[in-house]
């Protein structure tokens, strides 16, 4: 069984979660690293920082064993979403109320990060690492462009497996979809409403664009299913064009969310788009249209889909540490959103599962909150997965 120092990681899970670390901060996530990095100074884990950007470094923290062996990696992000407006409670507050934590960040995904550095903690006391080596990764600016997994994989990081932290309520998850934010644009030609046949309405343009997804893309999307990860899918998220009610509009911009799968490319997400935007073109002469992907979504990589086989054997060192913490190994999941899985395991080469503490409708919330009891178990998970993972075969 794995020693946990349960107190110290919960207290460390507090003092993440009251260093604010959202978009728009100065110097955004460099408290909450340096809280993590305090924490593993007093185990007496190396650390090292990289400033990718001024006030906003990614940490790695490791453990070696004495002799070659299998390497993993704990990977998670110390930036989070901004606080919601309408919240009732102090979201920094890191309150704690009939066995939960309150507070931003505290499902996406602060408690798993608290989880890896305490299952750190636990085998380097333990003495349980002898051979080969655990990692940890906290990486900046997941929920924007991804610049910490960027900067992570461009620096060589290698490892034979990975567990990415997010919240799958300590679920074993073996995949997710791609994302795409897609932004199309409509320039048509103002007039005045009054004459409004001698203009192209560009809202008109986007809305007959709308239907043609509805009509023609959706049924061909869910004849596409993969058998773990679903059905790719399409949402239309924004909508913003026009001037005032007697004015032609002349300009309208529509942004998607595209989650793609396996058997999809980047190159056909686009050319599916493309096709339904010449319709409307022929539909409205004098009307033009833009296709691009919508500024800050990404860096420079591709934000594809995951997946690992499910006898890999990280998934088999998952799935037993979850039977020793549950009596139950439990089903092999599909995780809903993006993560930085996708940049590790398809740039990086690094096998990737998805497991961490908490539910994900809860995260961005604004009564965002986790059961304390779960992470803790999510730090047992982890700290045996390890054990399982660096055995020799």
């Amino acid at each position: 069984m794995i020693s946990l120092d349960r107190q110290s990681i919960l207290t460390l899970l507090q003092s993440l979660v009251q260093a604010p670390s959202f978009p728009g901060l100065p110097r955004q996530e460099e408290v909450t690293a340096a809280a993590l990095a305090s924490f593993f100074r007093t185990q007496g884990i190396p650390v090292t920082m990289q400033e990718i950007r001024p006030g906003r470094p990614n940490l790695l923290a490791s453990l070696r064993g004495e002799r070659p062996g299998r390497h993993l990696l704990f990977c998670g992000h110390t930036d989070t979403v901004a606080p919601n407006q309408l919240t009732t409670m102090n979201p920094f507050a890191a309150e704690i109320r009939d066995g939960r934590m309150y507070g931003r960040g505290t499902v996406d995904m602060k408690g798993a990060l608290a989880a890896m550095a305490g299952a750190m903690a636990a085998l380097k006391q333990m003495r349980a690492v002898r051979c080969g080596g655990v990692s940890l990764a906290a990486v900046i600016d997941e929920e924007m462009e991804s610049l910490g997994a960027e900067a992570l994989i461009h620096s060589g990081v290698a490892a034979d497996g990975a567990i990415v932290g997010e919240p799958t309520q300590n679920l074993v998850a073996i995949g997710h979809k791609g994302l795409e934010w897609l932004e199309a644009g409509f320039s048509g030609k103002a007039t005045h409403g009054g004459t409004a046949e001698q203009g192209v309405n560009a809202i008109n343009a986007a809305a007959t664009f709308i239907g043609l997804i509805q009509e023609q893309l959706q049924p061909r999307l869910v004849e596409r299913r993969h058998p773990m990860l679903g059905a790719p899918s399409l949402n239309i998220g924004t909508i913003r064009g026009g001037d005032q009610p007697s004015t032609v509009a002349a300009q309208c911009i529509v942004q998607i969310d595209r989650r793609w799968i396996p058997s999809e490319s980047v190159e056909s997400v686009l050319d599916e788009l493309q096709h339904l935007l010449a319709l409307v073109r022929q539909r409205m002469p004098g009307l033009q249209t833009a296709l691009r992907r919508v500024p800050g979504g990404m860096a420079t990589m591709i934000h594809g889909p995951v997946e690992i086989a499910p006898d890999h054997p990280l998934v088999s060192a998952a799935q037993a540490a979850r039977r020793e913490v549950y009596g139950q190994s439990g089903p092999l999941v599909a995780f809903p959103a993006w993560t930085d899985a996708s940049l590790l395991s398809r740039e990086g080469k690094i096998p990737c599962i998805v497991c961490g503490p908490g539910d994900l409708s809860l995260a961005h919330s604004a009564e965002e909150s986790i059961r304390l009891a779960e992470v803790l178990e999510a730090a047992e998970i982890y700290a045996m997965t390890a054990q399982n993972f660096l055995s020799p075969a």
